[in-house]
Protein backbone atom coordinates (compact mmCIF):
# COMPACT_ATOMS: atom_id res chain seq x y z
CA UNK A 1 0.00 0.00 0.00
CA UNK A 2 2.47 2.57 0.89
CA UNK A 3 4.29 2.46 -3.08
CA UNK A 4 0.21 2.89 -4.37
CA UNK A 5 0.07 5.86 -1.67
CA UNK A 6 2.97 7.48 -2.74
CA UNK A 7 2.49 7.34 -6.43
CA UNK A 8 -1.11 8.41 -5.47
CA UNK A 9 0.20 11.63 -4.51
CA UNK A 10 3.38 11.80 -7.04
CA UNK A 11 5.97 11.13 -4.70
CA UNK A 12 8.41 9.38 -6.67
CA UNK A 13 12.23 8.83 -5.64
CA UNK A 14 13.06 12.41 -7.28
CA UNK A 15 10.56 14.26 -5.75
CA UNK A 16 11.25 12.47 -2.32
CA UNK A 17 14.60 13.50 -2.99
CA UNK A 18 13.42 17.12 -3.85
CA UNK A 19 11.53 17.50 -0.50
CA UNK A 20 14.03 16.13 1.67
CA UNK A 21 17.04 18.57 0.21
CA UNK A 22 14.48 21.57 0.97
CA UNK A 23 14.22 19.81 4.43
CA UNK A 24 18.24 19.16 4.92
CA UNK A 25 19.12 23.91 5.49
CA UNK A 26 22.39 24.86 5.89
CA UNK A 27 22.74 24.97 9.45
CA UNK A 28 21.44 21.63 10.18
CA UNK A 29 23.33 18.70 10.60
CA UNK A 30 20.63 16.07 9.72
CA UNK A 31 17.28 15.47 8.09
CA UNK A 32 14.85 12.46 7.46
CA UNK A 33 11.85 11.92 6.38
CA UNK A 34 9.42 9.15 7.66
CA UNK A 35 6.77 7.72 5.30
CA UNK A 36 4.26 5.20 7.05
CA UNK A 37 0.69 3.08 6.12
CA UNK A 38 -0.47 1.26 9.01
CA UNK A 39 -4.00 -1.31 9.35
CA UNK A 40 -4.51 -2.88 12.41
CA UNK A 41 -7.81 -4.70 13.65
CA UNK A 42 -8.51 -6.30 17.11
CA UNK A 43 -11.72 -8.70 18.15
CA UNK A 44 -12.94 -8.71 21.81
CA UNK A 45 -14.87 -11.59 23.43
CA UNK A 46 -16.86 -10.88 26.79
CA UNK A 47 -19.45 -13.02 28.58
CA UNK A 48 -19.10 -15.65 25.90
CA UNK A 49 -19.62 -13.37 22.93
CA UNK A 50 -17.38 -11.69 20.11
CA UNK A 51 -18.82 -7.93 21.49
CA UNK A 52 -16.85 -5.86 19.32
CA UNK A 53 -14.00 -5.41 16.87
CA UNK A 54 -11.91 -2.40 15.12
CA UNK A 55 -10.33 -1.77 12.18
CA UNK A 56 -7.95 0.69 11.24
CA UNK A 57 -6.47 2.35 8.82
CA UNK A 58 -3.66 5.19 9.35
CA UNK A 59 -0.86 6.85 7.37
CA UNK A 60 1.56 10.06 6.90
CA UNK A 61 4.65 11.29 6.91
CA UNK A 62 7.01 12.67 10.13
CA UNK A 63 9.32 15.47 8.82
CA UNK A 64 12.71 16.03 11.31
CA UNK A 65 15.85 18.19 10.88
CA UNK A 66 18.57 17.85 13.62
CA UNK A 67 20.73 20.73 14.42
CA UNK A 68 23.25 20.30 17.67
CA UNK A 69 20.76 18.59 20.83
CA UNK A 70 17.80 20.77 18.81
CA UNK A 71 15.25 18.19 16.98
CA UNK A 72 12.52 20.55 14.84
CA UNK A 73 10.09 17.96 14.05
CA UNK A 74 6.57 18.15 12.31
CA UNK A 75 4.26 15.03 11.06
CA UNK A 76 1.20 15.38 8.15
CA UNK A 77 -1.81 12.94 8.03
CA UNK A 78 -1.56 14.03 4.53
CA UNK A 79 0.48 12.96 1.71
CA UNK A 80 -0.34 15.85 -0.72
CA UNK A 81 2.85 17.45 -1.61
CA UNK A 82 1.79 20.82 -0.42
CA UNK A 83 0.94 19.38 3.07
CA UNK A 84 4.76 17.67 3.31
CA UNK A 85 5.91 21.04 2.53
CA UNK A 86 3.72 22.58 4.79
CA UNK A 87 5.57 19.95 7.93
CA UNK A 88 8.89 20.48 6.26
CA UNK A 89 8.61 24.24 6.50
CA UNK A 90 8.07 24.21 10.49
CA UNK A 91 10.35 21.67 11.12
CA UNK A 92 13.01 23.59 9.55
CA UNK A 93 12.69 26.65 11.53
CA UNK A 94 15.38 25.45 13.80
CA UNK A 95 17.52 26.89 11.49
CA UNK A 96 18.14 30.69 10.58
CA UNK A 97 19.03 29.71 7.04
CA UNK A 98 16.82 29.19 4.27
CA UNK A 99 19.36 27.96 1.62
CA UNK A 100 19.56 23.98 0.96
CA UNK A 101 22.46 21.69 1.73
CA UNK A 102 23.25 18.77 -0.77
CA UNK A 103 22.59 15.60 0.53
CA UNK A 104 24.34 12.14 0.12
CA UNK A 105 23.00 10.40 -2.50
CA UNK A 106 20.43 7.21 -2.27
CA UNK A 107 21.31 3.71 -1.28
CA UNK A 108 18.59 0.95 -0.96
CA UNK A 109 21.08 -1.58 0.73
CA UNK A 110 19.31 -4.90 1.02
CA UNK A 111 18.62 -6.40 4.08
CA UNK A 112 17.91 -9.85 5.75
CA UNK A 113 14.29 -9.57 6.61
CA UNK A 114 13.83 -10.61 9.84
CA UNK A 115 10.30 -11.71 9.58
CA UNK A 116 7.38 -12.05 7.15
CA UNK A 117 6.62 -9.13 4.79
CA UNK A 118 3.01 -9.92 4.43
CA UNK A 119 0.36 -8.86 6.05
CA UNK A 120 -1.35 -11.21 8.53
CA UNK A 121 -4.70 -9.67 9.05
CA UNK A 122 -5.76 -12.08 5.99
CA UNK A 123 -4.19 -15.30 7.12
CA UNK A 124 -7.73 -16.62 8.96
CA UNK A 125 -11.21 -14.75 7.79
CA UNK A 126 -13.61 -13.23 10.08
CA UNK A 127 -15.72 -16.48 10.68
CA UNK A 128 -12.16 -18.32 11.69
CA UNK A 129 -10.87 -15.71 14.24
CA UNK A 130 -14.62 -15.11 15.67
CA UNK A 131 -14.36 -19.10 16.26
CA UNK A 132 -10.81 -18.42 17.57
CA UNK A 133 -11.81 -16.83 20.17
CA UNK A 134 -15.16 -18.78 21.29
CA UNK A 135 -12.20 -22.16 21.31
CA UNK A 136 -10.56 -20.12 23.83
CA UNK A 137 -13.69 -19.04 26.18
CA UNK A 138 -14.80 -22.87 25.50
CA UNK A 139 -11.42 -24.38 27.04
CA UNK A 140 -11.44 -22.10 29.81
CA UNK A 141 -14.67 -22.52 31.06
CA UNK A 142 -14.12 -26.40 31.39
CA UNK A 143 -12.31 -25.57 34.71
CA UNK A 144 -14.84 -25.71 37.33
CA UNK A 145 -13.91 -22.56 39.32
CA UNK A 146 -13.69 -20.03 36.20
CA UNK A 147 -16.50 -17.81 36.19
CA UNK A 148 -15.28 -15.17 33.75
CA UNK A 149 -13.37 -15.35 30.62
CA UNK A 150 -12.13 -12.36 28.32
CA UNK A 151 -9.94 -12.81 25.47
CA UNK A 152 -8.73 -10.44 22.12
CA UNK A 153 -6.99 -11.11 19.09
CA UNK A 154 -5.45 -8.18 17.24
CA UNK A 155 -3.16 -8.22 14.42
CA UNK A 156 -1.56 -5.28 12.73
CA UNK A 157 0.67 -4.93 9.54
CA UNK A 158 2.92 -1.34 8.80
CA UNK A 159 4.75 -0.64 5.68
CA UNK A 160 7.47 2.21 6.45
CA UNK A 161 9.74 4.19 3.73
CA UNK A 162 12.46 5.92 5.64
CA UNK A 163 14.59 8.63 3.81
CA UNK A 164 17.60 10.51 5.66
CA UNK A 165 20.30 13.24 4.61
CA UNK A 166 23.27 10.54 5.41
CA UNK A 167 21.79 8.32 2.12
CA UNK A 168 19.02 5.68 3.63
CA UNK A 169 16.55 5.17 1.41
CA UNK A 170 15.12 1.76 3.17
CA UNK A 171 11.90 0.44 3.31
CA UNK A 172 10.08 -2.46 5.99
CA UNK A 173 7.09 -4.30 5.76
CA UNK A 174 6.13 -4.98 9.55
CA UNK A 175 3.41 -7.63 10.73
CA UNK A 176 2.45 -8.12 14.51
CA UNK A 177 -0.58 -10.35 16.21
CA UNK A 178 -1.08 -11.12 19.83
CA UNK A 179 -3.96 -13.16 21.84
CA UNK A 180 -4.85 -12.12 25.39
CA UNK A 181 -6.79 -14.27 27.43
CA UNK A 182 -7.84 -13.28 31.26
CA UNK A 183 -9.97 -15.44 33.48
CA UNK A 184 -11.52 -14.34 37.37
CA UNK A 185 -11.48 -17.53 39.19
CA UNK A 186 -13.64 -18.22 42.33
CA UNK A 187 -13.67 -20.95 44.98
CA UNK A 188 -15.10 -20.85 48.79
CA UNK A 189 -15.64 -17.15 48.46
CA UNK A 190 -12.12 -16.35 46.99
CA UNK A 191 -12.01 -14.18 43.96
CA UNK A 192 -8.37 -14.20 41.58
CA UNK A 193 -7.90 -13.38 38.42
CA UNK A 194 -4.94 -14.02 36.23
CA UNK A 195 -4.07 -13.82 32.22
CA UNK A 196 -1.31 -14.81 29.61
CA UNK A 197 -0.80 -14.73 25.92
CA UNK A 198 2.06 -13.89 23.23
CA UNK A 199 2.68 -13.48 19.91
CA UNK A 200 5.14 -11.86 17.30
CA UNK A 201 5.81 -10.83 14.04
CA UNK A 202 3.74 -13.75 12.44
CA UNK A 203 0.55 -14.32 11.00
CA UNK A 204 -2.80 -15.62 12.65
CA UNK A 205 -1.86 -19.05 11.60
CA UNK A 206 1.32 -19.41 14.08
CA UNK A 207 -1.19 -19.42 17.11
CA UNK A 208 -3.19 -22.50 15.72
CA UNK A 209 -0.32 -24.17 13.88
CA UNK A 210 0.84 -24.26 17.54
CA UNK A 211 -2.11 -24.47 19.33
CA UNK A 212 -1.07 -21.49 20.78
CA UNK A 213 -4.96 -21.11 22.37
CA UNK A 214 -4.96 -23.20 24.13
CA UNK A 215 -1.74 -23.15 25.79
CA UNK A 216 -2.59 -19.47 26.57
CA UNK A 217 -5.52 -20.69 28.10
CA UNK A 218 -4.50 -23.16 30.60
CA UNK A 219 -1.93 -21.25 31.79
CA UNK A 220 -4.38 -18.11 32.66
CA UNK A 221 -5.95 -20.71 34.48
CA UNK A 222 -2.88 -22.47 36.29
CA UNK A 223 -1.85 -18.58 37.54
CA UNK A 224 -4.96 -18.04 38.48
CA UNK A 225 -5.66 -21.10 40.69
CA UNK A 226 -2.31 -20.67 42.08
CA UNK A 227 -3.26 -17.22 43.49
CA UNK A 228 -6.33 -19.08 44.80
CA UNK A 229 -3.70 -21.37 47.35
CA UNK A 230 -1.53 -18.95 47.79
CA UNK A 231 -0.78 -17.16 51.65
CA UNK A 232 0.29 -13.52 52.41
CA UNK A 233 4.19 -12.91 51.62
CA UNK A 234 7.05 -12.28 54.48
CA UNK A 235 8.26 -8.77 54.41
CA UNK A 236 12.05 -7.90 54.97
CA UNK A 237 15.88 -8.54 53.20
CA UNK A 238 15.74 -11.84 51.66
CA UNK A 239 17.32 -14.09 49.08
CA UNK A 240 14.71 -14.08 45.97
CA UNK A 241 15.08 -16.34 42.81
CA UNK A 242 13.96 -14.99 39.86
CA UNK A 243 12.22 -17.47 36.99
CA UNK A 244 12.89 -17.82 33.44
CA UNK A 245 11.62 -15.19 30.67
CA UNK A 246 9.17 -12.97 31.83
CA UNK A 247 10.73 -11.78 34.86
CA UNK A 248 13.82 -10.39 32.87
CA UNK A 249 11.06 -7.45 32.32
CA UNK A 250 13.26 -6.52 35.55
CA UNK A 251 16.10 -6.06 33.73
CA UNK A 252 14.61 -4.29 31.11
CA UNK A 253 13.09 -1.41 33.36
CA UNK A 254 15.75 -1.36 36.43
CA UNK A 255 19.05 -1.89 33.91
CA UNK A 256 18.00 -1.43 30.31
CA UNK A 257 16.26 2.10 30.08
CA UNK A 258 19.76 3.22 32.06
CA UNK A 259 22.20 1.94 29.05
CA UNK A 260 20.17 4.48 26.54
CA UNK A 261 22.11 6.55 24.63
CA UNK A 262 20.28 9.88 25.53
CA UNK A 263 20.10 9.46 29.40
CA UNK A 264 23.96 8.84 29.67
CA UNK A 265 24.49 11.87 27.12
CA UNK A 266 22.61 13.76 29.33
CA UNK A 267 24.59 12.35 32.39
CA UNK A 268 20.90 11.31 34.14
CA UNK A 269 21.97 7.39 34.54
CA UNK A 270 23.78 5.62 36.92
CA UNK A 271 26.29 3.99 34.04
CA UNK A 272 27.08 7.26 32.75
CA UNK A 273 31.15 7.15 32.13
CA UNK A 274 31.15 3.60 33.35
CA UNK A 275 32.06 1.79 30.12
CA UNK A 276 34.92 -0.49 31.15
CA UNK A 277 33.71 -0.30 35.03
CA UNK A 278 32.72 -3.83 36.17
CA UNK A 279 29.16 -2.51 37.07
CA UNK A 280 27.41 -6.57 38.06
CA UNK A 281 28.00 -9.93 38.87
CA UNK A 282 30.53 -11.71 36.72
CA UNK A 283 27.61 -14.17 36.35
CA UNK A 284 26.07 -11.55 34.30
CA UNK A 285 25.98 -10.67 30.05
CA UNK A 286 23.14 -8.56 29.36
CA UNK A 287 22.73 -7.73 25.13
CA UNK A 288 19.95 -6.63 23.18
CA UNK A 289 19.11 -8.19 19.94
CA UNK A 290 17.18 -6.58 17.58
CA UNK A 291 17.70 -9.43 14.92
CA UNK A 292 16.01 -12.33 16.38
CA UNK A 293 13.37 -13.93 13.81
CA UNK A 294 9.67 -13.21 14.39
CA UNK A 295 10.14 -11.95 17.70
CA UNK A 296 8.26 -8.69 19.54
CA UNK A 297 10.93 -6.68 19.69
CA UNK A 298 13.12 -7.27 16.67
CA UNK A 299 13.44 -5.55 13.71
CA UNK A 300 15.00 -5.74 10.41
CA UNK A 301 15.66 -1.94 10.09
CA UNK A 302 15.24 1.03 12.97
CA UNK A 303 13.46 3.83 12.02
CA UNK A 304 16.58 5.83 11.26
CA UNK A 305 16.98 2.79 8.48
CA UNK A 306 19.97 1.48 10.38
CA UNK A 307 20.18 -2.51 10.34
CA UNK A 308 19.19 -4.06 14.17
CA UNK A 309 22.09 -5.72 15.87
CA UNK A 310 22.98 -7.67 18.38
CA UNK A 311 24.77 -5.02 21.07
CA UNK A 312 26.68 -6.73 24.35
CA UNK A 313 25.50 -4.25 26.80
CA UNK A 314 27.23 -5.93 29.77
CA UNK A 315 29.82 -8.45 29.38
CA UNK A 316 30.65 -11.35 32.58
CA UNK A 317 29.87 -7.80 34.80
CA UNK A 318 31.64 -5.46 32.58
CA UNK A 319 29.56 -2.78 30.85
CA UNK A 320 30.55 -2.57 27.23
CA UNK A 321 28.21 -0.12 25.70
CA UNK A 322 25.15 1.97 25.48
CA UNK A 323 22.37 1.79 22.40
CA UNK A 324 22.21 4.43 20.40
CA UNK A 325 20.19 6.22 17.63
CA UNK A 326 22.12 8.70 15.10
CA UNK A 327 21.00 11.47 17.27
CA UNK A 328 22.82 11.04 20.60
CA UNK A 329 25.66 8.77 18.97
CA UNK A 330 26.72 11.69 16.60
CA UNK A 331 26.96 14.12 19.84
CA UNK A 332 28.75 10.86 22.12
CA UNK A 333 31.29 9.96 18.72
CA UNK A 334 29.86 7.14 18.57
CA UNK A 335 27.26 5.11 15.67
CA UNK A 336 24.03 4.11 15.90
CA UNK A 337 23.79 0.70 17.21
CA UNK A 338 20.60 0.13 15.34
CA UNK A 339 17.95 1.22 18.42
CA UNK A 340 16.51 4.29 16.93
CA UNK A 341 12.32 3.28 17.67
CA UNK A 342 9.37 5.53 17.12
CA UNK A 343 5.69 5.14 17.80
CA UNK A 344 4.61 6.33 14.38
CA UNK A 345 4.98 8.45 11.84
CA UNK A 346 3.62 11.48 14.43
CA UNK A 347 6.37 10.86 17.11
CA UNK A 348 10.71 11.26 17.15
CA UNK A 349 12.67 8.78 17.58
CA UNK A 350 15.07 8.42 20.63
CA UNK A 351 16.78 5.52 21.46
CA UNK A 352 14.75 2.14 23.12
CA UNK A 353 15.44 -1.48 23.25
CA UNK A 354 14.42 -4.37 21.23
CA UNK A 355 14.82 -7.82 22.64
CA UNK A 356 16.95 -7.59 25.69
CA UNK A 357 18.06 -10.28 27.77
CA UNK A 358 20.62 -11.94 30.28
CA UNK A 359 22.08 -14.72 28.53
CA UNK A 360 22.78 -18.53 30.62
CA UNK A 361 25.10 -19.19 33.03
CA UNK A 362 25.96 -22.61 34.40
CA UNK A 363 24.02 -22.96 37.35
CA UNK A 364 21.12 -24.83 37.92
CA UNK A 365 17.46 -23.62 39.42
CA UNK A 366 17.55 -26.94 41.12
CA UNK A 367 20.83 -25.93 42.55
CA UNK A 368 19.51 -22.54 43.20
CA UNK A 369 16.49 -23.47 45.56
CA UNK A 370 18.34 -25.87 47.40
CA UNK A 371 21.14 -23.37 48.73
CA UNK A 372 18.26 -20.48 50.08
CA UNK A 373 17.04 -21.55 54.06
CA UNK A 374 14.26 -18.56 53.60
CA UNK A 375 13.46 -16.68 50.79
CA UNK A 376 11.28 -15.91 47.66
CA UNK A 377 11.07 -17.53 44.27
CA UNK A 378 8.95 -15.21 41.73
CA UNK A 379 7.85 -16.59 38.79
CA UNK A 380 5.91 -13.85 37.11
CA UNK A 381 5.76 -10.21 37.53
CA UNK A 382 2.33 -8.19 37.38
CA UNK A 383 3.79 -4.65 37.26
CA UNK A 384 6.50 -2.17 38.70
CA UNK A 385 7.39 1.81 38.29
CA UNK A 386 11.40 2.21 37.90
CA UNK A 387 12.91 5.90 38.61
CA UNK A 388 15.37 5.70 35.20
CA UNK A 389 18.16 8.46 36.86
CA UNK A 390 18.40 6.55 39.99
CA UNK A 391 17.38 2.89 38.90
CA UNK A 392 15.41 2.59 42.07
CA UNK A 393 12.47 -0.13 41.13
CA UNK A 394 9.04 -1.36 42.64
CA UNK A 395 7.99 -4.64 41.34
CA UNK A 396 4.75 -6.90 42.01
CA UNK A 397 5.07 -10.55 41.86
CA UNK A 398 1.70 -11.95 40.71
CA UNK A 399 2.92 -15.65 41.20
CA UNK A 400 5.67 -16.45 43.71
CA UNK A 401 6.26 -19.07 46.48
CA UNK A 402 7.96 -19.03 49.51
CA UNK A 403 11.22 -21.34 49.81
CA UNK A 404 11.67 -22.65 52.93
CA UNK A 405 15.12 -25.21 53.80
CA UNK A 406 16.20 -25.24 50.22
CA UNK A 407 12.42 -26.29 49.05
CA UNK A 408 9.77 -24.38 47.54
CA UNK A 409 6.53 -24.49 49.89
CA UNK A 410 3.38 -23.03 49.09
CA UNK A 411 2.73 -19.96 47.02
CA UNK A 412 2.70 -16.37 48.30
CA UNK A 413 0.74 -12.98 47.55
CA UNK A 414 1.61 -9.67 47.94
CA UNK A 415 5.18 -10.06 47.45
CA UNK A 416 6.43 -6.69 46.32
CA UNK A 417 10.52 -6.65 44.93
CA UNK A 418 12.03 -3.28 46.03
CA UNK A 419 15.46 -2.26 44.72
CA UNK A 420 17.71 -0.69 42.80
CA UNK A 421 19.53 -1.78 39.09
CA UNK A 422 22.59 -1.27 39.60
CA UNK A 423 22.57 -2.40 42.93
CA UNK A 424 21.12 -5.99 42.08
CA UNK A 425 23.06 -6.82 38.95
CA UNK A 426 26.27 -6.66 41.52
CA UNK A 427 23.86 -9.44 44.00
CA UNK A 428 23.68 -11.82 41.61
CA UNK A 429 25.61 -15.16 42.93
CA UNK A 430 23.99 -17.85 40.36
CA UNK A 431 22.79 -17.36 36.68
CA UNK A 432 21.18 -20.87 35.53
CA UNK A 433 21.17 -22.14 31.89
CA UNK A 434 17.93 -22.47 31.24
CA UNK A 435 17.28 -19.28 28.97
CA UNK A 436 13.30 -18.49 28.52
CA UNK A 437 12.06 -14.91 26.17
CA UNK A 438 8.87 -13.90 27.33
CA UNK A 439 6.05 -15.19 25.30
CA UNK A 440 5.36 -11.84 23.21
CA UNK A 441 3.09 -9.23 25.25
CA UNK A 442 5.87 -6.93 26.03
CA UNK A 443 5.05 -3.24 25.86
CA UNK A 444 7.33 -0.16 26.39
CA UNK A 445 6.89 3.25 27.30
CA UNK A 446 8.87 6.43 26.99
CA UNK A 447 8.52 10.05 26.90
CA UNK A 448 5.01 8.97 25.87
CA UNK A 449 5.55 6.87 23.43
CA UNK A 450 5.15 2.94 23.09
CA UNK A 451 6.76 -0.13 21.14
CA UNK A 452 6.61 -3.11 20.80
CA UNK A 453 9.71 -4.81 22.84
CA UNK A 454 10.95 -8.50 24.10
CA UNK A 455 12.64 -9.57 27.69
CA UNK A 456 13.92 -12.71 28.74
CA UNK A 457 16.64 -14.43 31.45
CA UNK A 458 18.05 -17.80 32.48
CA UNK A 459 16.89 -17.97 36.45
CA UNK A 460 18.59 -16.42 38.90
CA UNK A 461 19.61 -15.45 42.34
CA UNK A 462 19.20 -12.27 44.17
CA UNK A 463 21.72 -12.42 47.17
CA UNK A 464 19.15 -10.25 49.15
CA UNK A 465 16.76 -8.18 48.05
CA UNK A 466 13.71 -5.96 50.14
CA UNK A 467 10.55 -7.77 50.13
CA UNK A 468 7.28 -5.77 51.00
CA UNK A 469 4.70 -8.38 52.13
CA UNK A 470 1.58 -9.11 53.44
CA UNK A 471 2.37 -11.21 56.06
CA UNK A 472 0.82 -9.82 59.40
CA UNK A 473 3.40 -11.54 62.31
Amino acid sequence: MIEQLLDQHHLNRDKIESLLSNLFVKGTDYADLYFQHSVAESWFLEERIVKSGTYHISHGVGTRAVKGEQTGFSYSDDLNISAIEKAINFAKGISQYKAPQAIQSFQSVPQVAKYSGLSPLGSLTSAEKVDLLKRIDAIARKEPKVTQVSASLSGAYTEVLIVSTDGVYQKDYRPMVRISVSVIVEHNGRIESASSGGGGRYDYRYFIDHNLAEVYTHEAIRQALVALEAKNAPAGKLPVILGPGWPGVLLHEAIGHGLEGDFNRKGTSVFTGKIGEQVASEKCTIVDNGTLANRRGSLTIDDEGTPTQNTTLIENGILKGYLFDKLNARLMGRQSSGNARRESYAHIPMPRMTNTYMLNGEDTLEEMIASVDEGIYAVNFDGGQVDITSGKFVFSANEAYLIKNGKITHPVKGATLIGAGDEVLKKISRVANDLKLDSGVGVCGKDGQSVPVGVGQPSLKIDELTIGGTQVE
